[in-house]
């Protein structure tokens, strides 16, 4: 088992600047890929970027240039920092962690509220 502890959303007014962390434990020899999802009221929870332990990184497309996704190996942390946020960016951000770039992990956190506003 991998347990998730999810830090750092919260409020903030547009064009600003949120950054989260997500710290794994446990069985974390399982851990390839770290990554993070969101999911906004009414709507599907979506990728919003995945990293590597090798460094190798997927985004949204349409987040790049806004969101850097990084990750510290040592620490079993992964990073997400948002910038220039809109208040489409509003959600519930959960941190993913498994061994696929191309399919969901099968460890999730509980999740992080962020609210962006107008």
């Amino acid at each position: 088992q991998v347990q998730l502890v999810e830090s750092g959303g919260g409020l903030v007014q547009a064009g600003g600047s949120l950054r989260l962390s997500c710290a794994a434990s446990g069985s974390i020899f399982s851990i390839n890929v770290m990554g993070w999802y969101r999911q906004a009221p009414g709507k599907q929870r979506e990728l919003v970027a995945k990293i590597s332990s090798d460094g190798r990184t997927n985004y949204r497309d349409s987040l790049k240039g806004r969101f850097t996704i990084s990750r510290d190996n040592a620490k079993n942390t992964v990073y997400l920092q948002m910038n220039s946020l809109k208040p489409e960016d509003t959600g519930v951000y959960y941190c993913n962690v498994g061994d696929s770039m191309y399919s969901r992990g099968a460890y999730w956190g509980q999740g992080t509220q962020v609210t962006v506003s107008s």
